[in-house]
């Protein structure tokens, strides 16, 4: 049978075991883990994404997207708790329903870090190229985004060549050379052994929420009604659209759930610090948002003909090159800066410099911890044999996992040279919401299988949460763009060849190997303080 193969729990407790953690973190602490985790890539990078998505009727897209990760969070917590260990969602699902759906999670997690690395690498380079054009300095556009590349790409392939597709090929660029260098200047952070301390990370939250503070302070006083009409024009398929897309911006509570063995009475601490955390981030983000619609108006960009058209496409490219000729202002769905862009246009433009500034010094942090993630579940894979155990070979002098920090880096790195940020936060999201899928199948299944194993913090209301967790999940996954969407069984195709190919027949599990290997034997590395995404 292929769901024969369960990890026993017991076993992967082992692991937990080898380093003791003591109980110090409270409500509070948790609180502010959340909120670091939380605020940071999808408000800086995605607001443009989600206006053409929805106009302002994103406003209602952070809501969904907020409720999702909620509810999906508690489920996650309960788990976190239990099994405490590397591995995140893959070692949850190993131990409740089998090796091959683990095998897909962890197959799946790919796609949440190392794409989504590539994304904020992208969003990373629009900030540094504008604050650089802010200081006078003009970067060329044939180095910073690939917007003519992918319009020439689109015509060899047959697609009509429309009047916005050729201005993408005359004003658009090849690759995007920002993105490359901070991506590569991560992998090789990674591999000589540079972790965040605690101390820096506070620092960074700190720089965000001071900078989304200063924008709503500025922008909600100069609000006006009337750039909230209409306020869905895309109807209710643009609204989840742009909750698809902007759920990018919420991931990262984790921090708070993989924090629940360090936590004094986490069955009260860990509910309060993510729906805290959640809340805190939510109402940040509407106000953000509320203040960008009012201030200069948010609807989506159309062609010719009145269509509105797809985010991260060369023809919108193209068509806001048009626009800007024109010497009209440049809409909200067109700026890659959307934040600084708005305050500009309100004649901020010093305070606007300063949250670029504020992006591209905490941007990188989340590029490192995210593809940080990324070997982390690979080193998790490669320990249970389903993963070459080269890619969990050390460097003998940095003891790190630098093989596997190496492929990841390539990878990152490519993604990023080539692909928009909106279409790489779209291609993430698709595998995180199946990894929160199967940890919510995870914790009801389990409640059957276990009742009685200790469980640190409690789903409440489990047999609620964890069906609308589920339901949550299916309806934004099926909300993403259809390449997103096809990205996800395209992957996992690949995923079960690999496994059916290689993995199963040298599983430790499917050979019998249960013993938990000592982290030595492994070269066990340890992780950066938990950081911002």
């Amino acid at each position: 049978m292929i769901f024969d193969r369960v990890k026993s729990l017991d076993a992967i407790l082992l692991t937990a075991q080898r380093k003791s953690l003591h109980r110090t973190l409270g409500a509070f602490q948790l609180t502010m883990l959340g909120i670091g985790g939380v605020i940071g890539t999808g408000i800086f990078v995605l607001t443009s994404e989600a206006a053409q998505k929805a106009g302002p009727g994103m406003v209602v897209s952070f809501l969904v997207a907020g409720f999702v990760c909620a509810v999906a969070a508690l489920c996650y917590s309960e788990l976190a708790s239990m099994v405490p260990v590397s591995g995140s969602a893959y070692t949850y699902t190993y131990a409740v329903v089998g090796e091959l759906l683990a095998w897909m999670v962890g197959w799946a997690l790919i796609l949440e870090y190392a794409v989504g690395a590539s994304a904020v690498a992208v969003g990373w380079s629009n900030h540094a190229v504008g604050l650089l054009r802010g200081l006078g300095v003009d970067f060329p556009a044939t180095l910073s985004n690939a917007d003519a590349l992918m319009a020439k790409v689109q015509m060899a392939f047959g697609a009509d060549v429309t009047p916005d597709l050729i201005t993408a090929t005359q004003v658009g660029g090849y690759i995007n050379v920002p993105a490359i260098l901070i991506a590569g200047l991560v992998t090789w952070l990674l591999i000589i052994g540079t972790t965040e301390s605690a101390r820096v990370n506070a620092v960074l939250v700190a720089i965000k929420i001071v900078a989304l503070t200063a924008f709503v302070a500025l922008t909600i006083p100069v609000m006006n009604a009337e750039n909230f009409t209409p306020f869905a024009p895309t109807g209710a398929t643009g609204v989840f659209g742009a909750a698809a897309s902007i759920f990018f911006a919420y991931v990262g509570f984790d921090a708070v759930s993989t924090a629940a063995e360090e936590t004094k009475n986490p069955q009260r601490n860990v509910p309060i610090g993510l729906i805290a955390s959640l809340l805190i981030c939510t109402l940040f983000y509407i106000l953000v948002a509320s203040g960008a619609i009012g201030s200069i108006g948010a609807q989506p960009v159309t062609n010719l003909a009145g269509e509105v058209l797809r985010p991260g496409t060369p023809e919108l490219a193209g068509r806001c090159a048009t626009i800007v000729a024109s010497g009209a202002l440049e809409p909200l769905s067109c700026s890659k800066e959307a934040l600084v862009h708005v305050l500009d246009a309100i004649n901020f433009p010093a305070v606007g410099r300063l949250v670029g500034l504020a992006a591209v010094l905490a941007l990188p942090s989340v590029v490192l911890i995210m593809m940080f993630g990324q070997t982390r579940v690979f080193f998790t894979m490669a320990r249970d044999g389903l993963l070459p155990e080269k890619l969990a070979s050390v460097h003998p002098r940095y003891r790190t996992p630098h093989v596997v920090t190496i492929v990841t880096g390539i990878g990152a790195t490519l993604a990023a040279a080539f692909l928009p940020v909106g279409r790489l936060a779209d291609y993430s999201n698709s595998g995180t919401l199946f990894a929160f899928f199967m940890v919510a199948v995870s914790v009801m299944v389990l409640r059957k299988v276990d009742p009685a194993r200790p469980r640190p913090f409690r789903t409440p209301l489990v047999w609620l949460i964890a069906p609308l967790s589920i339901v949550g999940c299916v309806v934004l996954y099926f909300s993403l763009p259809l390449t997103a969407i096809l990205i996800l069984p395209g992957w996992g195709a690949i995923g079960l060849l690999v496994y059916f190919f290689y993995s199963r027949a040298r599983s430790h599990v499917g050979r019998g190997l249960t013993e938990v290997p000592e982290p030595e034997a492994y070269g066990e590395i340890d992780p950066p303080a938990p950081g911002t995404r």
